[in-house]
């Protein structure tokens, strides 16, 4: 359903999906923090990073809660990073973006929010551990897997994303083994390489190449502005991926229409 000319409505959803997005940027955030502690993510409970206090739900409301209790445990009075909110607000406004730059609702839509939040995991994770569980991975292929449900042309959306998976990630994988050969050290982790797989089978390999270029430039850009010499690639093909999937089209065609 496209609402290009329904203001109201695009506001109302904007609004519901932004609640949506911080509500599960909690979770996955959470999720995360447990994943690498070690902690049970299933079974456990939210507590303190200080205290180790268990919260209640009214320590857990997304934004409001960091707000209100003024960036502080409601138990032990120390300060709690303000990641916590940061990634709740972020992914409220992506899945609002992810909306508004097409105003349409269908199944995509929702394969796509899934994919951004899966996404966040992987990301949070490889920044505290440089590790890429392989859990999110195997959400990301059951969740395309999941998108043919949407499409009509069912044979092409599977053979546009197997070719652009193998193909970016076979590409990948070979250069990262002569790489570690020649360096006589890991060039890029196992991760990286069975996420870049995983996306590119959303997009394509014509799309899959653009994230890959777009992640080398960001993950340069995090090197020069936290000068540090290992940074954790998976938010770099995060972010990357978040933008062609709204925009890898448009800038394609573009390119393409230069020749």
């Amino acid at each position: 359903m496209n609402l290009a000319d329904n203001n109201v409505l695009i506001i109302y959803i904007s609004i519901v999906l932004f609640v949506f997005g911080s509500v599960i940027g909690s979770f996955i955030n959470c999720m995360a923090g447990r994943i690498v502690a070690g902690e049970d993510w299933i079974k456990g409970k939210s507590h303190c990073e200080h205290c180790n206090h268990e919260l209640q739900a009214l320590d857990l409301i997304p934004v409001l809660s960091y707000v209100f209790l003024g960036g502080k445990c409601r138990y032990c009075h120390k300060h709690i990073s303000i990641r916590y909110m940061l990634v709740e607000i972020v992914l409220g406004i992506l899945f609002v973006w992810r909306f508004l730059a097409f105003k349409t609702i269908d199944g995509i839509l929702i394969r796509d929010l899934i994919l951004i939040a899966i996404l966040l995991g992987p990301s949070l994770v490889d920044l505290d551990s440089y590790i890429i569980p392989d859990g999110f991975i195997i959400a990301g292929i059951i969740n395309w897997l999941l998108g043919v449900l949407f499409v009509a042309d069912k044979k092409t959306y599977f053979l546009k994303g197997i070719i652009g998976g193998l193909f970016i990630g076979g590409m990948i994988l070979a250069l990262s083994l002569v790489m570690d050969r020649i360096l006589k050290k890991e060039s890029l982790g196992g991760g990286d390489v069975k996420l870049l797989f995983m996306v590119c089978l959303y997009v394509g390999a014509y799309e899959g190449l653009l994230i890959l270029f777009l992640s080398c430039i960001i993950g340069l850009l995090f090197v020069v502005i936290l000068k540090e010499r290992k940074i954790a690639f998976g938010p770099s093909i995060s972010i990357a991926t978040f933008l062609v999937l709204l925009y890898g089209y448009h800038f394609i065609e573009w390119y393409l229409g230069l020749f």
